[in-house]
């Protein structure tokens, strides 16, 4: 994407005099120049929030046929919905013409390989390179499968597989015909940010679950970190109708482990939106929730509940001081290799194929096969991370389950209107922070054969490694053009 600053007050006055110096007589040019120079605003000044244009857009992605429900390790066959899933998306376009597309999705995981198949589609239909395009999952258990994304949880049934990778192929289809419809309904509006709260998301590391209840009626406050932030983006037309909400949470849609359909608490949260805001359509991104989860649980009227409170965070940043959006935009993306700790050999997947735990037993079996016809395994994997700058709001995006240490981190360092994102692009794993990988257990311990990685762990570098890349990310949206996803300007 290029980028380029409007030209100042000062030359287009220049412009204006040295017009009417050539011809006293062609007032109407004078003033058409003239006119085109206040639009451009004075010298130094930010574009004018109505240079934005944005579309947006939405299609259902409920399966029509029999996909089993996605996490939890088990066979889960769907018995019908509470609500529909849907894919949705924002597209921007700035002052100067840049690009930019979010989409949001009740997806639980999207695997690289359905996202690249998506990139490559808007990169070939649109002109939209991977700086420009987020791609973003609730994580919400109760949606279905999609393609290899946790491949080795679910029972082998060859039927399943084949049903899965047809309704994978028409969600490829499906989120390229959004991008589609979301440019072209481009017109122009005026982006807002801000942000509520809601304070129902518990650290899971710190507090036992059948602990939480005990806990909250003796009055007792909860341990751990946690980011109750909710931000919140809005798009409103010239007419003042609010066509768009996108807001966001650290927390895991797990409030419900049923086998019907329905977008967890971040659908409840949407439905609560739209039905107070007619015409709106309201989007949800997972900020940083890997450690993250609604508690208690287990219940629809729980997961209203959870879903009725978030809305009232979005509500309450509605009812605040928004900030008006200029209309700059600067993106850029880069993949970088985030180190395994060791990447496991023959023997330890003999070991692991005759595991009591079916999840890795199927992995061990699966990659023992693998290097058996002489395949061997990457000592590290590509994780992808991005960087977007609407105005002056900074907008960080990451791959797999982040912990929401990173959403901390990263606030401290750009300031409290940050918005942190993990879970876009690609389901990869757990990413912990040191803290978290030093504690170890589930999220910072060896389960990396979960996501089916060769490896049961990352390098103890990773936070590191990614917090390095997403600062070198900033620098380059903080001023000048943005760069492409091939690393040129």
């Amino acid at each position: 994407m290029r980028t380029t600053t409007a030209p100042g007050a000062d030359h287009s006055r220049r412009e204006s005099a040295r017009r009417a110096g050539w011809c006293r007589l062609a007032a109407t040019g004078a003033l058409l120049a003239a006119s085109a120079a206040a639009a451009l605003g004075a010298a130094g000044a930010e574009p004018a929030a109505s240079t934005w244009r944005v579309g947006v857009a939405r299609r259902v992605i409920t399966p029509t046929e029999p996909v089993w429900l996605a996490g939890y390790g088990t066979k889960r066959v769907p018995d019908g919905k509470l609500h529909d899933l849907w894919a949705k998306a924002l597209a921007f376009e700035a002052a100067d013409g840049g690009r930019a597309v979010l989409i949001t999705s009740d997806f639980q995981g999207v695997p690289a390989s359905m996202s690249d198949r998506v990139f490559a589609r808007l990169a070939a239909d649109h002109g939209l390179d991977r700086a420009r395009v987020m791609f973003a999952y609730s994580h919400n258990h109760s949606s279905p499968r999609l393609g290899d994304d946790l491949l080795d949880y679910y029972p082998v049934d060859p039927a399943q597989e084949a049903l899965v990778e047809r309704y994978t192929a028409a969600c490829v289809e499906t989120c390229v015909g959004l991008v589609a419809d979301a440019l072209a309904a481009l017109a122009p509006a005026t982006v807002r940010v801000g942000a509520g709260r809601a304070t129902f998301a518990v650290n899971r590391r710190d507090n036992p679950e059948a602990e939480v209840a005990g806990r909250v009626a003796r009055g007792e406050p909860l341990r751990g970190v946690t980011d109750h932030t909710v931000p919140v983006l809005t798009v409103t037309r010239p007419d003042g109708q609010l066509d768009a909400i996108l807001f966001g949470y650290a927390c895991h849609p797990t409030t419900l482990a049923s086998t019907t359909f329905c977008g967890d608490y971040p659908g409840f949260a949407q439905v609560a939106l739209e039905r107070s805001h007619p015409g709106t359509t309201a989007l949800f991104v997972n900020t940083c929730g890997g450690d993250q989860n609604p508690l208690p649980r287990r219940s629809v009227a729980l997961c209203e509940r959870y879903g009725a409170l978030l809305a009232a965070g979005v509500e309450e940043a509605l009812q605040g001081a928004l900030e008006t959006v200029p209309g700059r935009l600067r993106t850029t993306f880069r993949m970088i290799d985030l180190a395994y700790e060791r990447v496991v050999t023959a023997a330890d997947l003999r070991t692991a194929a005759d595991d009591a735990n079916a999840i890795k037993a199927r992995w061990g079996r699966r990659l023992l096969a693998k290097l058996e016809a002489g395949g061997s395994f990457a000592p590290a994997y590509p994780y992808p991370l991005h960087a977007w700058r609407l105005g002056d709001t900074l907008v960080i995006g990451m791959g797999g389950e982040t912990v929401v240490d990173y959403a901390l981190r990263f606030k401290r360092q750009w300031g409290p209107g940050t918005w942190v994102l993990g879970y876009t692009d690609d389901m990869a794993a757990y990413v912990p922070s040191r803290r978290v990988w030093e504690e170890g257990g589930y999220e910072g311990g060896a389960f990396l054969y979960e996501y089916g990685r060769p490896a049961f762990r990352w390098a103890g570098t990773v936070e590191d490694t990614v917090a390095g890349a997403v600062a070198e990310l900033v620098d380059e949206v903080a001023a000048g053009p943005a760069r492409g996803a091939d690393g040129t300007r």
